[in-house]
């Protein structure tokens, strides 16, 4: 049964979606190890809303700017 945790968790393609760009750049940026990191649950790969949260704060710190 899944929790309404389950649900918060974001598919490659609403990562994409996020930050407006395609779900294959986001399969790249998991190969070359930048991004927010994911986890693997069957098949699929998911991020977490803390991760999510993690990888803004690093861009912020870095001084590249979100788009939102």
């Amino acid at each position: 049964m899944l929790t309404s945790e389950a649900h918060e968790y974001l598919t490659t393609k609403d990562v994409a979606a996020r930050y407006r760009t395609a779900p294959s750049t986001v399969r790249y940026w998991r190969h070359i190890g930048y991004g927010p990191k994911g986890i693997k649950v069957g098949r699929r790969i998911l991020y977490s809303p803390a991760e999510i949260q993690r990888f803004e704060k690093e861009l912020a710190e870095c001084g590249v700017k979100e788009s939102t």
